[in-house]
């Protein structure tokens, strides 16, 4: 890998700027252990002539939300046949709306929380106390609000009373024009990170969320010390396994390659529940996919290389 050059993008101009920052800082470290030279690249208005300028072997996305993971970049990379790690942008596009990855994988038989989504225009054009009504004898209290098309849980909300729900929603539209509108789920969270390799995707160990809150929202993500954590999961054998093939399915249903992230919950009764997935999953130092790694044995750089490799392969026409 020493005679590759990376370029890592990192930053944009989505609400998650500051952690794509970290993301990016984080794993350009990583790779630069193992003997790749990187460069940190900001996606912005300067990005299309550096790339033709200045063409990487291959690019690390690490931007979160928007561009990054809504198929944006990736349609810019593939356009200029540049390889990057990560989902082609028609898979992006459909993992990073919520409620079409919800309907796909319940399709295929994967349960998930019962949801409605209702865009911003409802509640003004039809009176936002009865939509309000309709949500809460539909969905039940506690409910969980969220952003239909976000990430790293901007704007994403449990409502435990039907008082909190008109300002809990004001809050989830000020990230997008839609809101998911998710039955809650009690039990245990788990994030499940998968790699694919040679024999195809493979979870790594679940890391089990704790936060001190009961709710792992942007505060309990990025402020070290307010979420515990348990790599791997504590959870039996069988429940572990069905966390693990339920991650593998959601990888392969939305058609992800290299590395995604799903998030799940484990019922009391010991029913998992796919809540959703992350294409360019967060990397900083309170992030779950280098606790995965390290719980699996994985080199955070070593690994991070490897799909590099991956990436640059896939550009290479067959013989």
């Amino acid at each position: 890998m020493t005679d590759r050059w990376v370029a890592v993008l990192a930053g944009g101009l989505s609400h998650e700027r500051d952690v794509s920052l970290r993301s990016g800082r984080r794993v350009s470290a990583a790779l630069r252990s193992v003997g790749v030279t990187v460069e940190e690249w900001d996606a912005d208005a300067g990005l299309l002539p550096r790339l033709r300028k200045h063409r990487p072997d291959a690019v690390v996305i690490a931007l979160h939300g928007g561009e990054g993971e809504n198929g944006s970049i990736q349609t810019i990379l593939e356009l200029l046949g540049v390889p990057y790690v990560g989902a082609d942008a028609d898979a992006c596009r459909r993992a990073w709306d919520k409620p079409s990855a919800k309907a796909e994988l319940r399709r295929a038989g994967l349960l998930t929380p019962d949801w409605v989504v209702l865009p911003q225009s409802a509640f003004r054009e039809l009176g936002a106390q009865p939509v309000l009504d309709a949500m809460v004898e539909r969905l039940g209290l506690p409910m969980m609000l969220k952003p239909d098309q976000s990430g790293s849980a901007l704007g994403a909300q449990v409502v435990r009373e039907a008082a909190q729900l008109p300002t809990a929603m004001v809050g989830s539209l000020a990230y997008s024009d839609a809101v998911l509108a998710e039955r809650f789920i009690h039990g245990v969270e788990v994030a499940v990170t998968v790699i694919d390799g040679p024999d195809g995707p493979t979870a790594l160990p679940a890391v089990e969320i704790a936060p001190e809150t009961g709710v792992y929202d942007y505060t309990a993500r990025y402020t070290a010390g307010l979420t515990t954590f348990h790599t791997p999961a504590r959870l039996d054998p069988d429940t572990a396994a069905k966390v693990a093939d339920l991650a593998v399915a959601a990888h392969r249903l939305l058609g992800l390659r290299d590395v995604s992230r799903t998030d799940a919950v484990v019922s009391a009764e010991g029913d998992v529940y796919f809540l959703e997935v992350n294409l360019s999953p967060g990397l900083t130092e309170t992030s779950l996919v280098p606790m995965a790694f390290e719980a699996a044995g994985l080199s955070f750089g070593t690994t991070y290389a490897g799909l590099v490799d991956r990436a640059i392969a896939r550009a290479i026409p067959a013989p």
